[in-house]
């Protein structure tokens, strides 16, 4: 008996399409072949750990304007604390009426053991003068009709204050120092 021809072409054209199939593909089963023998890249290092920097140091302080009245105004305001007294940003800087003596005593913060120069630069006159230690500061007492105080009161916005070894002040000529002054003469 014979077998079935249909059914030897069936399985010949089954293993030739097989066989053709194998062929197409030989070329791409050979390089995942070839590639399964490449050692394997090794693993990416780990990072290094970061080294701390250190803290960059402060920005320098610019240096001080060749002209007083070009600065930045101190930060602050005027208050009066009481009659006859105003202080300016806290108590950094402040002016009292001495009645009894009929002085004005102008007060800068900071730490003075002895007596140190103190300069007070309005925009029509600039004096040096010299201030004793006191507690939390240093004072001068001046009297209470002397000019420069007007000078102060009447600078075109501002005047300066620079004592010896402290950072200047550049302070605003607002009405509080009039006050302290006109309740004193």
């Amino acid at each position: 008996m014979k077998a079935n021809p249909r059914r030897r072409t069936h399985a010949h054209s089954f293993s030739r399409t097989l066989s053709r199939r194998l062929l197409a593909t030989a070329p791409l089963t050979a390089l995942a072949l070839l590639a399964a023998c490449v050692p394997a890249s090794k693993p990416p290092a780990p990072a290094p750990r970061p080294v701390p920097t250190p803290a960059a140091p402060p920005p320098l302080a610019a240096p001080p304007p060749a002209d007083w009245r070009d600065a930045p105004r101190t930060p602050g305001d005027w208050r009066l604390t009481s009659p006859g007294i105003a202080s300016f940003a806290d108590g950094v800087f402040g002016i009292r009426c001495n009645r009894a003596s009929s002085t004005i005593s102008l007060f800068r913060s900071g730490a003075a053991s002895a007596p140190v120069s103190l300069t007070i630069a309005t925009s029509d006159t600039t004096r040096a003068l010299t201030a004793r230690p006191v507690s939390g500061g240093v004072q001068v007492d001046l009297p209470a009709r002397d000019g420069l105080l007007d000078s102060m009161a009447f600078s075109r916005g501002r005047f300066a204050v620079q004592a010896q070894g402290m950072q200047p002040l550049y302070v605003p000529s607002w009405t509080e120092i009039s006050r302290v002054i006109e309740d004193c003469r």
